[in-house]
């Protein structure tokens, strides 16, 4: 089977196609990426050019994996997005819970509600809880005396998914499925004991910070910030009067959050902003460093209030996985084991992925999760039974004899 997955990000746009074998191989026959100015904090700023970077992506991909692609699985990003966590409970006197019992605690909650300006990303069930006794299970079987289902439902602005639609229906390319990027970065670099035990994935983008969180195998938070690691680039530009490409280059090579007392000794040549092309001056690497910190101590203290504003700090959850470009900075696990006091640890694609060893890095983490994204995963048993009740007619008549014999 063929699957193919798209990242349109604020630096650059990515492409992955794969071949899923039936002995569970995973093979990867193309990944492209392409440089791109044409989005802004995830806002397009040229339409066209847009389209005739993804139109020569696909085009080259096409080739790279001799694959004609019908499909492809768009990574999102989830800047403005809504988190609704809502429950649903039913009084059953003692009976043997059933699916009808579920179908009905489903059909009472707001798991079919819309809003016309979003558009549904994830809507699942978090856990069961019967008779007030927390289960991740599906409970059917079990007698009690009352069911509660408690629900996470993940919404993105629907204006910036209508922009990209309109470029793959351009394209005559299909949508199979919309990511969210905090959960397709999760996807690629989280282990099964990390999804069931708990853990934060940061992933240190361009121009945007995307968080998830997973527990009980569960997907129970995705979010993202404005800020990323082009704000810290930004930052030293300004700081040592250097051109752009010139900070990003000294960020890379000699950039940290640690510091250390050797950092007064050692010395940066950096390209001065001026006509002369080949004018330099020296800075000591503290200076650099004293800029980087409180940038991304700024960043990593955003995303903790984040998960605080959601209440998730209270479930102590003590792994957190550091993903993205910007994860390559030096000394940036060390500093967000002090900001988390959690482990953490640097994250790159899976090694079960057989792909060339120049992508297995970090920061394309986004795209390659895209592929290994499914719909089933994130729709459980009741996610599925609700949405053939939708699909049926005489939606009402159905119902209405649900309330009369449960």
């Amino acid at each position: 089977m063929i699957k193919a997955g798209l990242n349109i990000g604020n630096s650059k746009i990515s492409c992955v196609v794969a071949n899923f074998k039936k002995n569970n191989d995973i093979n990867i026959l193309s990944l492209l990426s392409l440089p791109t100015t044409n989005l802004k904090k995830n806002v397009v700023l040229n339409y066209e050019n847009l389209y005739e970077e993804i139109q020569k992506l696909i085009i080259d991909t096409e080739k790279n994996s001799q694959t004609k692609l019908n499909s492809v699985n768009l990574s999102i990003p989830l800047i403005g997005s809504l988190s609704n966590y809502y429950s649903s409970e039913l009084d059953i006197n003692n009976e043997k819970i059933t699916e009808l019992h579920i179908k009905k605690i489903i059909n009472q909650s707001q798991f079919s509600s819309t809003n016309t300006n979003f558009y549904e990303l994830i809507n699942h069930i978090l856990s069961y809880e019967i008779d007030n006794q927390i289960v991740y299970n599906n409970p059917i079987g079990n007698h009690a005396s009352k069911i509660k289902i408690n629900f996470y439902k993940l919404l993105s602005k629907k204006h910036l998914l209508d922009n990209f639609s309109k470029i793959f229906k351009n394209l005559k390319i299909d949508i199979e499925n919309y990511v969210p990027n905090s959960l397709s970065s999760s996807l690629s670099t989280l282990t099964n004991d990390e999804k069931e035990l708990g853990s934060i994935c940061i992933d240190l983008g361009h121009s945007t910070t995307s968080i998830s969180i997973f527990e009980n195998n569960k997907y129970i938070f995705g979010d993202a910030l404005s800020i990323g690691s082009n704000n810290v680039t930004l930052d030293i530009a300004r700081g040592v009067h250097t051109s752009i490409a010139g900070a990003e280059r000294i960020k890379n090579l000699f950039g940290s959050v640690l510091t250390s007392p050797s950092d007064e000794h050692e010395i940066i040549e950096v390209p001065v902003v001026a006509e002369n092309k080949n004018s330099f001056k020296q800075i000591n690497r503290s200076i650099l460093n004293s800029i980087i910190k409180p940038r991304i101590e700024e960043t990593l203290e955003m995303v903790w209030q984040r998960i605080k504003q959601k209440n998730h700090h209270l479930k102590k959850i003590r792994n957190i996985v550091l993903t993205g470009g910007g994860s390559q900075l030096e000394g940036i696990e060390e500093y967000a084991k002090i900001i988390f006091s959690s482990n953490v640890r640097i994250a790159r694609p899976h090694d079960y992925l057989l792909i060339n060893e120049k992508f297995i890095k970090p920061n394309f983490s986004d795209v390659i999760g895209t592929i290994l994204f499914r719909r089933a995963d994130f729709n459980d048993y009741s996610s599925n039974i609700s949405n053939k009740i939708k699909k049926k007619a005489g939606i009402s008549t159905f119902f209405t004899w649900l309330d009369q014999y449960i």
